[in-house]
């Protein structure tokens, strides 16, 4: 099986293909997602928001995010593998060494910079350490309470299209800067089509993204429906895996209070008479 490169996302863009992209957070999703065959698989900083339990994405720490790198490049062989910095090594001027330890601790292929354009030189000196950029911009789990939208609510908002121009700008600084791929956040489509025409780099989106972006990005829990609230409230997404879980772990503690052994357990003879 060939291992994605970024030349092949560059070259998936000039065709006009687009590219799939999932977050995942530990080995078993990865080995999952990268059978599916996705492109890129991300390691996204709300890992303690949404498997945590966490309030907001600023609390994750570099050494949280480098054991869940770690646990999903084991399995990620075929996709790009790609890790968000936590907040933190951007804003305090650490950049360069953040992106260093997941390389060669975690074995990353790029690094995701939410908030990038508020950091040009992050981005150029990240790129010219040899490291590919991922730049996130646009309303983004960083930066949301800046626009005074809190990150619960950031799902169903989009970047205005008066902000047309500022943002194509923003896009192609942080192309000059040395980014590799762009993450725009709650794009919306004009915005958005206007933006990946604009670039030669993908632009990929998760919230307010679409078709009319070079490839999409989605957490692969959401896309099967692993959260809890799925059970009470099914969302459209392609499978309600929280309901399946309830009724599989329901039928379990049914056969252990029956006194049956339990399924996939070791075969226990039954007591002589």
């Amino acid at each position: 099986m060939t291992a994605v490169t970024l030349p092949d996302l560059q070259q998936m863009k000039r065709d006009g293909r687009k590219i799939v992209g999932v977050v995942a957070w530990d080995h078993q999703m990865a080995r999952i997602v990268d059978r599916a065959g996705v492109d890129v698989v991300s390691v996204g900083d709300t890992v303690g928001v949404n498997l945590w339990g966490q309030p907001n994405p600023l609390e994750i720490t570099m050494e949280q995010v480098l054991v869940v790198a770690q646990a999903v490049r084991r399995g990620v062989s075929r996709a790009l593998l790609s890790c968000d910095f936590p907040y933190g090594p951007l804003q305090e001027g650490r950049a360069v060494e953040a992106a260093v330890r997941l390389v060669k601790e975690a074995g990353v292929d790029v690094v995701k910079l939410d908030g990038a354009s508020d950091f040009p030189e992050a981005v150029e000196g990240v790129a010219r350490a040899g490291i590919p950029v991922w730049a996130q911009f646009g309303i983004t789990p960083q930066t949301a309470l800046r626009y005074g939208i809190a990150y619960s609510a950031q799902a169903g908002t989009q970047v205005p299209d008066e902000m047309l121009e500022d943002l194509v700008a923003e896009a192609k600084r942080l192309e000059s800067a040395g980014a590799s791929l762009l993450n725009f956040t709650n794009s919306g489509p004009v915005v958005g089509a206007a933006v990946a025409a604009a670039v030669e780099i993908p632009v990929l989106g998760g919230f307010g993204g679409g078709p009319w972006l070079d490839g999409r990005i989605r957490m692969a829990t959401a896309a099967i429906g692993y959260a809890e609230s799925n059970i009470d409230r099914p969302a459209d997404t392609y499978a309600n895996v929280a309901q399946v879980a309830l009724d599989a772990l329901t039928a379990y503690a049914e056969d252990v209070r029956a006194g049956r052994q339990v399924r996939g357990g070791i075969p226990v003879p039954p007591p002589e008479a």
